[in-house]
């Protein structure tokens, strides 16, 4: 189904970072090691590595990795791509920070399974960032998959990162324009926290 969603030329969900990542900007060092999770056509991948991040980054679609590799070539930055579903990628490997935006097209099940590999492929003191949508989000139809069981909450992401010291937490509606596949009135959820021990 993906790799049908992301068949032509043109980007789906354009070639801009997610605003979200705008946001945490500031939060970023060069050098840092990062990992884009599910990263689509590689606008927030290559975006990180435009901010001198070293980037890792996989998706299950052999066309969204093709137009990924182009816009980083574009954009003169290297990203590390793979070719691979959440249960081929290797969460052994760690870095400082790890990047999930948008990846809610898995149910509750799967998700907490999702959320543990994160936890796991995060270094002490790394740097988490999510954002997706809030569950009314269904009823704006304007993008995402249309299960609320799949979408955010704060207090939901607030009990699955325990222990994490969230710098940002914020639920709320805002105009998005994102290519075809987000365009419009959206319900969004921001989550920055920093896994506990030493380093970040």
């Amino acid at each position: 189904m993906w790799n049908e969603r992301y068949a032509g030329d043109d980007y789906l969900f354009g070639t801009e970072p997610a605003a979200f990542l705008r946001r945490a900007a500031e939060r970023l060092s060069p050098g840092a090691t990062a990992l884009a999770i599910a990263d689509g056509e590689g606008r927030n991948s290559v975006w990180l590595a435009e901010q001198g991040l070293k980037v890792a980054a996989f998706d299950p679609a052999p066309n969204a990795l093709a137009k990924a590799r182009k816009l980083a070539a574009s954009r003169g930055v290297a990203v590390d791509y793979h070719l691979s579903d959440l249960d081929g990628w290797d969460w052994a490997r760690v870095f400082d920070v790890v990047a999930g935006i948008f990846i809610q097209f898995v149910g509750p099940e799967e998700r907490a399974r999702l959320f543990t590999r994160i936890d796991r492929a995060l270094k002490p003191g790394g740097l988490l960032l999510l954002h997706g949508y809030a569950p009314r989000q269904v009823g704006y139809g304007t993008g995402g998959p249309p299960f609320e069981e799949n979408m955010y909450t704060l207090p939901l992401l607030r009990q699955a990162f325990a222990g994490y010291e969230v710098l940002r937490a914020e639920d709320f509606d805002a105009e998005v324009d994102e290519g075809r596949g987000h365009s419009g009135r959206s319900a969004l959820i921001d989550f920055v926290a920093r896994k506990p021990g030493q380093g970040g």
